[in-house]
Formats: structure tokens, sequence, C-alpha cells
């Protein structure tokens, strides 16, 4: 509309916006009643959703127990004579741990660890003494699973056996607070759980390169292993683990709200959920 107004255009114009309100309030109205009549229906994926989100604590924890032990299941079969199975156990963890005898632990044996001699630790046989090995033959020591006199080895290193159980003592103690510990700032994370276990690790690996002569060469010890990869295992999964809740939280929200809009449907005369193939009881929840 423009100057000079009339009488008749400012009614024209008064009258095509009413019509225009009144097209999108249909149109608003229309898409509000498609929403209404879509059928929702309550999955097997959603029940699987429904029951991960509320388990997963569990499945970690057997997860972690289960590999753990599963380790020390090893040296127990060759004890008792099953060396079979326990050979197939040593080439499965095999594939994720070095498995050094040095830096194991030892069942049904004269001591739990058999470290280097260049641990420098007193009041332990050191694994040459104890095999009459070359302890510089890492292929050697990585073959050795023990005998009836030194025990038999553990399927995992002396590092990993603390990290997997710190993890699963963590796993444990989230579970008793009903997964009430907030997640660790990634500083304290990173400060405890990273830079302890990078020092003792690094320090060694740099030490023995044989072409690198930055650091005297040392061994680690059967306890800085321990204490470092606990202090790792503990604070991965203080640091992991209640961000995944906190994911799985917003799982439940969304699946407890989808529940509720079902059995609305369902409780409407007009419109009912038709179970498909993989549909699911939603009171299965």
């Amino acid at each position: 509309v423009s100057a000079p107004i009339t009488r008749q255009d400012l009614i024209i114009t008064l009258k095509a916006a009413q019509q225009r309100e009144n097209q999108i309030t249909q149109v608003d109205g229309s898409i509000e009643n498609k929403k209404q009549l879509v059928k929702l229906t309550w999955t097997k994926s959603d029940q699987f959703s429904a029951w991960i989100s509320k388990h997963y604590l569990a499945v970690f924890n057997i997860f972690v127990g289960f590999y753990l032990g599963i380790a020390f299941l090893a040296p127990v079969l060759m004890k008792v004579g099953a060396t079979t199975p326990a050979i197939w156990i040593y080439r499965a963890y095999g594939a994720m741990c070095h498995q050094l005898a040095f830096r194991s632990w030892f069942l049904f044996g004269e001591q739990p660890a058999y470290p280097r001699s260049t641990a420098r630790i007193e009041g332990l046989i050191t694994y040459d003494q104890a095999t009459g090995m070359d302890e510089n033959d890492l292929w050697a020591a990585r073959r050795f699973t023990g005998n009836d006199i030194v025990g038999y080895k553990v399927s995992l290193c002396e590092r990993d056996v603390a990290i997997y159980s710190g993890m699963l003592l963590f796993g444990l103690i989230f579970g008793v607070t009903r997964r009430r510990l907030h997640a660790l700032h990634w500083v304290i994370w990173l400060a405890i759980g990273i830079v302890p276990i990078g020092l003792d690790g690094m320090s060694q690996l740099i030490s023995q390169l044989p072409i690198i002569n930055v650091i005297a060469f040392r061994e680690s010890s059967p306890f800085l292993r321990t204490l470092t990869g606990g202090l790792f295992g503990v604070m991965t999964a203080w640091f992991g683990y209640p961000l995944v809740e906190e994911s799985m939280r917003d799982t439940r929200f969304y699946l407890e709200s989808k529940l509720k809009r079902i059995q609305i449907q369902a409780g409407d005369g007009s419109m009912h959920v038709k179970p498909q193939d993989d549909a699911e009881n939603p009171a299965d929840l």
C-alpha cells in the first residue's frame, strides 16, 4: 500500500492479512495433526538400548573382570597340567601384551616376580638367576611361561594387571555409589593418571634404546609398574565412566519419553499402537 491510502485500500489490505493468518493457522494445525497420527512402536532396538543404558556398568565390570581373570587362569591351568588351553590363553593375550617374564607376575613359585638384575631390587632372585636365561633375550623372555620351581607366568604383564585391576576397582565403587561420582577434570586425569605411567614407561624405553644415550639405563620395578598402572586404570575409569553415565542418562530419558507417548497413543480410542515384526511390549522396559 502506498500513499495516498484510501479507505478501500485499507479494507483490502486488512482482509488479505486476515486470510494469510487463517492459512498459516490451518497449515500449523495440519502439521500438528499429522504428528499426532504418527504411530510409535517399541522395537527390539529400543528394548536393547533401554537395557544397555541401565546395565552398561555391569557389562563393563564383567568384561574387565573376565579379561583379568582369564589372565590368571593360564598359570593355574599350567600348574594342573592342562598345558594346551593354557598355551591358547598365552597366545591370545600375547597379541595385546609383551608378556616379558621379568616384567610379569608368577603364581605357585618361589617368588611373585623375577625382575632383571638391572632393576636392583634386594631380596629377590633375578630373572637370569632363576631361569639361567639371558635377560637381554626378549623373545625368550616372552616365550617363557614358567616351571614347577619358579612358578607360572600370568598372561598379562605387571602393569597391565594393575591397569585392569584399577579399572575394575573403580567400576565397583562407581556402582556402589549409584553412579553419582562426577567425572574427573582432565587436568587431574592427566597429572595423576597419565604423567606417572608416561614417565616410568617412557624413561625405561628411551634408556634402553641402543642408539639413544639421553638418560642412563634403567629398569622399572614391579612396585612402580603396579603403582603407575593402578593410577592410570583408576583415573581413566574415573574420567570416562561418569561421561558414559551422562550419555546413558540421556538415552534413558529419551526412551522413557517415547514409552510415555506410546502409552498415551495406546490409551486413545482413535488410535492404537500396531505391533510390528520387531516390536516388543513397552511394559518390558
